[in-house]
């Protein structure tokens, strides 16, 4: 290493002496130079112009001052003509020579002097080497023409009274104006609208022309008419308003024909400024104009900003912000750099919108557009991103900017943002709320498979609804399902409730059970006042403070909501003939009208829960068994710790595994995945393996030095597939394994999941789920037959089938989903009873969703959907039936999520923690539980909630329900047989059970016993023309000519089946079975009525305490009837 001092000799010792003694004052004897830069700034010239030209605000006052000498210059004109007298002379000499007086002579002089002297000194300033481009230009020939006649004078006194056309100053004026406008908008750093400055040109140029023809007229008729001021005003406006009256005319040719050239000049300029003027407008109409400041600070508004303005999407937000109440009397600004289609510009000519919605044509990365919009005093600005680009990355990059963008303009304005991958999540951690779509996409499908129709119930909740769609239904379930669709999340403090202050100290299980038992409310969950967690469901051992914050399921929130209390003798009757009969239950209404609703409120002060309410007579019992249910205690002690003991596991003890886990080493750990594929992914407890399994293990249809398997029967899985069909492994889809994998669900129930993959996975996806148990991928595509049977699709649960990024956008936007839609319909008639839940960009699709073109119960509900949407239903899509059976879903209906988020902040929290996106440490988890027929003894929804909340713990939110459903069948499913119709008794108990069935409407022959025996006839006339000499041969041709008319297109579809099953080495059991097609039809109650009756196959839904938020010291496994289809599994040990 060198020495500092061997790099930098040292300075000689003269120049240290000489520092030392003088100190800084040597160095100004030394040797440097200062030197001064812009010099050529220093010079006289160039200081004039930067007074008079370039500073803004000096130049602003020049322009001022001459402008005001130029109307000094027009008043002197107008006092100087009132002055004098027009009667003295005759002849021409009043035009040329006129009377001026000595003191109004020297202040036009004067005024003269200045203005020649300004506008010399601007042309020296000004001039940039062609003297004669200053020369000729009209502002500075009007200058000398004013100003060098008075000049004259001074030298000259006998032209002191010679006729000079001062009035052309107003000419100059205008220029003045306008100069001093562009002046004006450079001080102030503000650019006005070309609008305004066009406006104000106009109107300088026609106060011009008449100011010209009024003063030129009156000049010339001193020789004729002698005209005063006035009157030539009045000719004026008379002329160029083409009246003409004719009272006032000019007489002599000069003024005729000074007439004559203002008219020529007004027709040519004046159309001009309009042209200009109208051409502006058209633009001001696209890009939308300001948003003034007056209004911001005055109004409360909103800003959108999206890439591109569908209609879907902008009836989506406009009807969901504006259903609340209180957002009545907001305005909402729309910013967007594309202009306005033909679709958008009508909606908003509505006058509904027009005078709501403000269309802005900008971009959110300008200061200036931002500033047009007042978004530094926006109540909120909404970011959506273009799902229907190519390139999701690039559409989540420009969303990412323009965050960035208003937050730097408007550091205080609230941000609602939609991002599409999760990967981009972390960029916008500051923004206030975000929904990332992939992430509640793949979460919301992942627990559709475990909890049927997740997305619907989720939909449901977020959007707004009154519940009175499908109430003039014929049909009882629209009634039902309709009305309970209107139930959405609110919230209040428990201090100021009607609902739950009464229980304020006990329980939450408890304050849940009676708050629905009395108003028929849903109570979820909590949150403390001194934290900022919401916790859904935190079990029988939370105690209900008086500040807590409730969160709890309605029609309509508590402050829209008005009671009355029930007669007594009503009660008293009503509890006399409780259970006569199975429709003598207790009525709980729930009557929404116009925001208020009207509860009617069950008297429980005097009967206990475990009373005869909820308790069968002897004689309904089974087994002498008395099916009673034990009551919900205020406040949990050990006894009801040990009924509410979560982490048991209710089908057996898990403690010690079974002989086939040791056998095929199924051995899992729980903990935290020690890998995540991207950054902001939020940390779930999970099943997962002891070691990492080999990537090329993942790999379902190959083999590899590991194991030999090549397709998904040689694997034995216990449990049924689940199979998610996608274009690319992206990382979202670490959001539909993850619930799947999460540590409450039963170890034993876990199913095998299946990646069918367009593109081979990249390796940090296989990093991340290569801990999973069950986890595989395969590299097809659902186009192939073959693809599909070797992932195993015959003994599937469920297949789910994920919209393709390469097909979201297409040039008509509804066509986008069609080779989705077309792929799964032929799913739908290969595998019939496979359970599809497919993913499509449009909502409007859905309705092509197992298509039927001869279901008249289909087109029934097009029609009931078109009139929902007649009436202004935010959901007419709700009743199809794809759709309310949790078997289609659309992103794009979570888009209200967001919006809601602007009046419920919540929401985005509890939708998290219901898909189980979030984890909060004491919050409960969505699951499900299905009736059997040990547990129809509960018999009512009431029963339901007080036996879980006694028992388990759970809260339940809903039911799914499924009903039969014969359906008609089309002309290609009917297989025709001579021996069948030969059979009259078979036949006329079919015709019967189609006539009794209330949704038999088909139109087809089958249906048609005039037709069909026509065709009967036809099958016999046919063999009775086959030659007699023809033998066994035309016996055999005739017997394969009839096993192929019977032959169904549903046996065409299985038999095409099996061959490539067969082709493929696959075994074709259990295929049979999936073809037992059952037509039903199934909806969601969410939040129904205590006195709803619960049938067989009933999936209730239930938020489930958190089972490691407490964990009891003796906990002996149960064995339970009611609750023996969910288990826990917490009791293995627990690694991190």
């Amino acid at each position: 290493m060198v020495d500092l001092e061997s790099e930098v000799p040292p300075l000689p010792p003269r120049y240290r002496f000489r520092d030392l003694l003088l100190g800084d004052q040597g160095w100004q004897n030394d040797d440097r130079v200062q030197v001064e830069f812009y010099m050529n700034e220093n010079t006289f010239k160039e200081r004039l112009k930067l007074f008079f030209i370039k500073n803004q605000r000096s130049s602003l006052r020049i322009r001022l001052f001459n402008f005001s000498l130029k109307l000094l210059s027009c008043l002197l004109y107008i006092i100087r003509v009132l002055l004098d007298d027009p009667t003295q002379g005759h002849g021409w000499s009043p035009i040329i020579w006129v009377n001026r007086s000595l003191p109004l002579w020297g202040l036009q002089v004067s005024v003269a002097l200045i203005s020649l002297f300004e506008t010399m000194l601007l042309g020296y300033l000004s001039y940039k080497g062609n003297i004669w481009e200053q020369v000729l230009r009209i502002p500075f020939l009007l200058e000398i023409i004013n100003a060098v006649p008075f000049i004259i004078t001074i030298f000259w006194p006998a032209l002191r009274n010679l006729f000079i056309p001062v009035f052309l100053n107003c000419w100059l004026a205008k220029h003045a104006l306008e100069n001093m406008i562009n002046d004006l908008h450079r001080a102030i750093q503000r650019t006005q609208s070309a609008m305004f400055n066009q406006v104000l040109i106009l109107i300088s140029t026609l106060l011009c022309l008449i100011f010209t023809c009024i003063c030129g007229i009156q000049h010339l008729e001193r020789a004729g008419n002698k005209l005063t001021l006035f009157d030539s005003l009045y000719f004026c406006i008379v002329t160029f308003s083409t009246v003409g009256f004719g009272d006032v005319t000019p007489k002599i040719w000069p003024s005729k024909l000074l007439v004559v050239i203002m008219i020529c000049v007004a027709l040519v300029v004046l159309p001009i400024q309009f042209e200009q003027l109208a051409y502006l407008w058209m633009e001001r109409q696209k890009s939308g104009g300001n948003y003034s400041r007056h209004r911001a600070q005055t109004e409360k508004h909103v800003v959108l900003c999206v890439s591109s303005l569908k209609i879907d999407l902008l009836m989506d937000f406009l009807n969901e912000f504006y259903a609340h109440p209180r957002l009545q009397d907001y305005y909402v600004v729309i910013l967007c750099p594309t202009e306005m289609d033909a679709q958008v510009r009508r909606v908003l000519q509505i006058p509904m919108w027009s005078q709501r919605v403000i269309y802005l044509q900008g971009s959110v990365l300008k200061d200036q557009d931002l500033l047009r919009a007042k978004m530094d005093d926006a109540e909120a600005c909404f970011i959506l991103s273009s799902r229907c680009e190519v390139d999701r990355t690039a559409a989540d990059h420009q969303t990412i900017l323009r965050a960035w963008a208003v937050k730097d303009f408007a550091p205080k304005c609230p941000l609602y943002v939609q991002i599409l991958k999760p990967e981009n999540k972390f960029h916008i951690k500051f923004a206030d709320h975000v929904v990332c779509e992939e992430e509640f996409k793949y979460a919301m499908l992942a627990l559709n498979c475990i909890c049927p129709a997740t997305s619907t119930l989720i939909t449901l909740l977020v959007h707004t609804s009154r519940g009175q769609e499908g109430q003039q239904s014929p049909e009882q379930w629209q009634k039902m399902y309709g009305r309970c669709s209107g139930n959405e999340v609110y919230h209040i403090n428990l201090e100021d409730s009607a609902f739950f202050a009464e229980y304020e100290g006990k329980s939450f299980t408890y304050a849940s059970f009676h708050a629905h038992k009395k108003f028929g409310v849903c109570l979820i969950g909590v949150r403390r006042e001194d934290n900022k967690n919401i916790l859904l469901n935190p079990g029988p051992r939370y105690i209900m403070s008086s500040t807590d914050i409730c969160f709890y399921i309605n029609i309509t929130k508590e402050e829209n909501s008005a009671f009355k209390k029930q007669e007594q003798h009503r009660k008293n009757n009503e509890s006399k003939s409780y259970y006569h009969g199975p429709s003598r239950l207790p009525l709980h209404s729930v009557i929404a009208s116009m925001g208020t609703v009207a509860i009617d409120l069950q008297d429980t002060g005097c009967r206990s829960s475990s009373g005869p309410t909820l308790t069968l007579p002897s004689e309904g019992s089974k087994n002498g068994r008395r099916s009673s249910i034990a009551p919900v205690l205020e406040v949990a002690d050990s006894s009801s710790l040990q009924a509410c003991d979560l982490l048991s596991d209710q089908s057996e003890d898990e403690t010690t595994p079974s002989d086939d886990d040791i056998s095929t080493g199924l051995e899992y750990a729980k903990g935290y995945p020690p890998y995540s594929p991207y950054i902001g992914s939020s940390p779930t407890f999970c099943h997962l393996l002891h070691e990492k399994v080999p990537f090329c293990c993942l790999r379902l249809d190959k083999g590899c030095q590991h194991n030999y398997y090549e397709d998904a029967k040689a694997y034995g899985f216990k449990n049924k597939l689940i199979i998610v069909a996608a274009e690319t492994a992206g990382n979202g889809l670490y959001n539909f394994i993850v619930p799947l994998r999460a540590y409450y669900r039963p170890k034993k129930e876990l199913n095998p999941i299946v990646l069918l993959l367009d593109n081979p996975p990249d390796m940090h996806f296989l990093d991340a789920i290569c801990w999973f148990p069950m986890v595989y991928y395969m590299v097809g595509s659902i186009d192939n037959l073959d693809d599909l049977l070797r992932c195993g699709v015959t003994f599937a649960a469920n297949m789910v089938v994920v919209d393709k990024e390469s097909t979201m956008s297409a040039e008509e936007d509804y066509m986008a989903d069609a080779k989705t839609i077309v792929n799964v319909q032929t799913l739908f008639r290969l595998f019939s009873s496979l359970s599809i839940i497919t993913e499509l960009t449009h909502p409007a699709n859905m309705r092509f969703m197992q298509f039927r073109a001869k279901d008249c119960y289909s087109l029934a509900l097009s029609k009931l959907e078109k009139k929902e949407r007649e009436k202004g239903s935010n959901l007419a899509f709700m009743f199809r039936l794809p759709f309310a059976a949790g078997r289609v879903f659309s992103i794009s209906m979570l888009d209200t999520l967001l919006y809601q988020s602007f009046v419920k902040d919540y929401m985005i929290s509890i939708t998290r923690l219901l898909l189980g996106l979030d984890t909060t440490p004491g919050s409960g988890f969505l699951c499900s539980m299905k009736i059997t027929e040990d547990d129809l003894w509960i018999r009512t929804y009431a029963r339901l909630y007080q036996k879980l909340c006694s028992s388990t713990g759970d809260i339940p939110i809903g039911i799914y329900r499924t009903e039969s459903q014969k359906l008609t069948t089309s002309e290609s499913q009917i297989s025709i047989s001579v021996e069948e119709w030969e059979d009259t008794k078979d036949t006329k108990e079919q015709i019967n059970n189609r006539n009794n069935h209330r949704n038999s409407t088909s139109s087809d022959q089958s249906d048609h016993p005039l037709l069909r025996r026509k065709s009967m006839q036809w099958a016999r006339r046919l063999s009775r023309k086959v030659p007699k000499h023809s033998g066994k041969t035309a016996e055999k041709i005739s017997q394969q000519r009839m096993s192929l008319y019977k032959r169904s297109e549903r046996q065409e579809l299985a038999e095409l089946v099996k061959n490539r099953m067969k082709h493929l080495g696959l075994s074709t059991a259990g295929y049979d079975e999936m073809n037992d097609h059952q037509n039903t039809l199934s909806y969601i109650l969410i939040n129904p009525s205590p006195d709803t009756r619960l049938e067989l196959n009933d999936v209730v839904y239930l938020i489930r305490p958190d089972p490691l938020a407490y964990v009891p010291n003796t906990a002996s496994s149960r064995k339970n009837s009611f609750c023996n289809t969910v288990g826990q599994d917490a009791r293995e040990e627990t690694q991190l």
